[in-house]
């Protein structure tokens, strides 16, 4: 059982229900129990390209599930777990991350998939649920994709989400494009 702060209110959750739903997926809080997976998908380079980081030890994939449940606790804007409906199988993550860019705070829609899950179309299933769920219950002002631009099939997640393109610049020491979509232009595109 997992609890944390949600609509100003302490929610308990079982791990295994999902908080948002798509077709092919169920996004959840992450607990602890899952470290294992996560520390073998943190391993591996396909999960780990464009990140602009190394591959994770299993202490530093543990430092990120204690930071995305210490938000989920506190009430702030985290990442889910993206499971397989069908299989029950933790495949990733998608969610919130909390990011300063060109000196700006922004929340950057952020998302990972196990290499045998791309070019399926789930990223950008994944991504359009946290998007509706940014826009929709956490009532966000704007979300942004934060996408190197020799990734393009992160680029195409982007579009099918009705991101553009705002700028490009360098984030981490690494270049980068930011894509952005506001709570209005989603309620104009909604309508």
């Amino acid at each position: 059982m997992l609890t944390f702060h949600w609509f100003g209110k302490n929610v308990h959750v079982d791990a295994r229900r999902y908080l948002l739903q798509t077709e092919r997926l169920g996004l959840r809080p992450f607990s602890g129990d899952d470290l294992a997976v996560m520390a073998e998908l943190f391993r591996n380079p396909g999960f780990m390209r464009f990140s602009g980081s190394t591959l994770y030890s299993c202490e530093q994939t543990a430092a990120f599930l204690e930071k995305v449940m210490n938000w989920d606790r506190t009430g702030q804007p985290s990442q889910f777990a993206v499971i397989v409906c069908q299989t029950d199988q933790l495949i990733g993550y998608c969610g919130f991350l909390h990011q300063e860019v060109d000196g700006q705070p922004e929340i950057e829609i952020a998302y990972r998939l196990h290499p045998d899950f791309w070019n399926r179309g789930l990223a950008a299933e994944a991504a359009h649920a946290v998007r509706d769920h940014a826009f929709r219950d956490l009532k966000l002002p704007r979300v942004i994709f934060l996408i190197h631009p020799d990734n393009a099939a992160s680029r195409r997640v982007t579009e099918k989400n009705g991101m553009r393109l705002e700028k490009e610049t360098v984030f981490r020491g690494f270049p980068a494009q930011v894509f952005a979509i506001t709570r209005d232009e989603w309620l104009e595109k909604t309508r």
